[in-house]
């Protein structure tokens, strides 16, 4: 693997089993072989090139044609985040995963990169301390999204295809609990869950929706202190909703968009004929805290069936048992369509579950979301 110049490029793009060809992009020399080192250690990835900075990635990206890269943020000539504009723009199938510090600037700039339509991040390796703790992190971390992200066999998550379930996989889940019919419904909660892609498929979702919106949203992200309220923020600043980081005892009001905090379980309850937002620090589920399931449960306990669920692109399975909860009180679940997702996890598990009552191309999530929420 070459440090400078431009490599040949290989065949395009073909069948699976064939390796991962990611292209390592950071200013600093010792990272650049850091992370290609730990690439390399795995047999189903190569690393088809280095970039210095985001110049050099474009025009290295355009000849190599890589699955994936991986970006630093802070670069001279061009930085992580214009270099993504461009990617998005030029080579959309590429996958990106970000190195982000656990800064604030670190987070905010994460979070400005995820919903620009980066497929994920993780912490940058530090250039100092013990190389081989650092490998080791990096390789937990880094790795197994790689292999997710670009569908290598044995991967956790199935990863985004071209094919729509077919009807015939998509089965009924006959709710036990509550027998009242579509049209004598009263929704009144929206709760969604999503992980990797999760910020951009979001915003895209909640921009759709007016002001107005008669029901109260809550919404599990799977992500880490700081980060779920820069999130928040940002998401604030181009809705009509009104969007935040769930507080502790905070009122759930229609309108209204209530993130969980990173590591922080999400609950709502009925408190003096109010509903308000619990949050605790209980046991991760499905290694996540916060979790999807959980906010789900309890969104049953509060609302009964009037619940209408989400679940939009993430790796793994949470949510899947918590919407399953939600069709047994009566409630209605939406699940994104693998064309759309990032990575097609969290909703395939649900849709193969047969817990789905809609299974939707991202673009009409929305649409859906209103149409549902018509009937409060």
């Amino acid at each position: 693997m070459a440090e400078s110049g431009l490599q040949t490029a290989l065949p395009p793009r073909s069948s699976a089993g064939r390796r991962i060809r990611v292209l390592v992009v950071d200013d600093s020399i010792v990272i650049r072989h850091l992370v290609s080192r730990v690439l390399e250690s795995d047999p189903a990835i190569e690393v088809v090139g280095t970039a210095v900075n985001g110049v050099i990635a474009l025009e290295k990206a355009a000849q190599l044609r890589p699955d994936a890269m991986t970006l630093d943020i802070e670069m001279p000539q061009m930085d992580g985040l214009e270099t993504l504009r461009h990617l998005q723009r030029d080579f959309p199938a590429i996958r990106v995963i970000m190195f982000s510090t656990l800064t604030e600037r670190g987070a905010r700039a994460t979070i400005d990169s995820l919903l620009r339509g980066a497929s994920d991040y993780v912490p940058k390796p530090s250039n100092s301390g013990r190389m081989d703790e650092a490998e080791a992190r990096l390789r937990d971390l880094l790795v197994p999204r790689l292999k997710q992200l670009c569908g290598v066999a044995g991967a956790a998550s199935p990863v985004r295809t071209r094919m729509q379930p077919s009807p015939a996989s998509v089965r009924s889940a006959s709710p036990v609990t509550d027998s009242r019919s579509e049209h004598a419904r009263h929704y009144r909660v929206v709760a969604i869950g999503l992980s990797t892609g999760g910020p951009a498929a979001l915003g895209e979702v909640l921009e759709q929706l007016p002001g107005n919106f008669p029901l109260p949203i809550l919404v599990t992200q799977h992500m880490p202190p700081l980060f779920t309220q820069f999130l928040a923020d940002r998401l604030n600043a181009r809705c009509a909703l009104k969007v935040m980081e769930a507080r502790e005892g905070e009122e759930v009001l229609p309108g209204c968009v209530y993130i969980a905090p990173g590591d922080f379980h999400m609950r709502v309850v009925s408190r003096e004929g109010r509903t308000v937002i619990t949050l605790d620090q209980g046991p991760p589920e499905n290694s996540c805290r916060p979790a999807v399931d959980v906010m789900m449960r309890s969104v049953t306990e509060v609302f009964g069936g009037d619940v209408v669920a989400a679940i939009l692109t993430g790796m793994g399975q949470d949510g899947r048992l918590g919407v399953e909860k939600v069709r047994r009180h009566g409630g209605y679940v939406i699940a994104q369509d693998s064309a759309s997702s990032v990575v097609w996890g969290m909703p395939g598990a649900v849709v193969e579950a047969g817990l789905a009552n809609q299974v939707l191309d991202l673009h009409a999530i929305a649409d859906a979301l209103l149409a549902k929420a018509r009937l409060a």
